[in-house]
């Protein structure tokens, strides 16, 4: 038996301390988790700290016989309330302490190790209060991110310690996989990506079973993106949509290209968006559309100028 203790009312920087530690830390995945008051630690007969961990460090210690980590409080070496330091937090301590055990750490792939350094260096902004130097700082989309999911979570289930860092763990598992996604997707725009100029403007294909790329695509300028999927034959096409509330429009209308594609493959399945921007030859909305048999260049070449 092994247990992890934080302060009670966890906020994202207890909540992901913990997550680290039940999700990267060999042997620590089925640790019991404890809240303390905030500063405190947890009540109990403390031996000498347990051998396991890096040399030198007093991260893991010994209470009641128990195997025991405390992050985000107890002023220990996972508690980062004794600095002023804005440049760390709890969070960022437990990450330096599990890469620091390389050899047994579960963060050895390089997107996965990214993207939680990238969740990592949103919590210390939440920790130091950065939220108000954000772009647009109270717009209502940041409302909608895990620190006001956490907050109403509060507010519904006041006192319910336990069930708040559980349902902020599945949250967590989400937005690295997200992340994951997001990374992977920028490596295959650039080393598979085929660049070519479309009636509308730059443009760019992949062949992948990221469907994120499509996304980074636009967000890296590319007014029209294509995606084929080679596992089921998928091919997703998707142009820079309009901005809302601008009157200029980029006059991109997709429906030529779309009835050449139905000539070339009329067996295939194809949906021209209403807005003309979006044609689509497959969705996990609609897994029962037929995949095409054109290749990535022969859809490339419809669309091309």
């Amino acid at each position: 038996m092994r247990k992890i203790v934080t302060h009670k009312s966890s906020d994202l920087d207890a909540i992901s301390s913990v997550w680290l530690l039940k999700r990267f830390m060999p042997g620590w995945e089925d640790a019991e988790v404890a809240f303390v008051n905030a500063g405190e630690k947890l009540a109990g007969d403390y031996s000498s700290s347990h051998p396991e961990g890096s040399e030198g460090s007093q991260a893991i210690e010994t209470v009641d016989g128990i195997p025991t980590i405390h992050v985000d409080t107890g002023l220990g070496v996972l508690d980062h309330h004794q600095t002023g330091d804005n440049n760390i937090c709890g969070a960022s301590l437990t990450l330096d302490f599990i890469l620091a055990n390389q050899e047994t750490t579960l963060l050895k792939h390089d997107n996965k190790r990214e993207a939680v350094k990238r969740i990592v260096e949103l919590v210390i902004d939440d920790d130091h209060f950065q939220e108000v130097y954000y772009p647009e700082s109270d717009a209502d989309i940041y409302e909608a991110g895990i620190v006001g999911i956490i907050q109403g979570y509060k507010i519904l289930h006041k006192g319910d310690d336990k069930a708040l860092v559980e349902f902020c763990f599945e949250i967590l598992d989400d937005i690295l996989h997200n992340l994951e996604a997001k990374l992977w997707a920028e490596s295959e725009i650039k080393e598979k990506g085929i660049e070519f100029e479309s009636k509308w403007g730059k443009a760019i294909g992949v062949e992948t079973i990221n469907d994120e790329v499509l996304k980074r695509a636009q967000m890296m300028g590319y007014k029209v993106s294509v995606r084929k999927d080679p596992s089921v034959g998928f091919v997703r096409i998707k142009a820079l949509p309009d901005k809302r509330q601008e009157t200029v429009s980029l006059r991109i209308d997709l429906t030529e290209s779309y009835e050449k594609l139905r000539q070339m493959d009329p067996e295939s399945s194809w949906f021209l968006h209403a807005s003309k921007r979006m044609l689509l030859n497959g969705s996990s909305k609609n897994p029962e559309m037929k995949g095409t048999i054109l290749t990535l260049d022969q859809v490339i070449e419809v669309l091309k100028a």
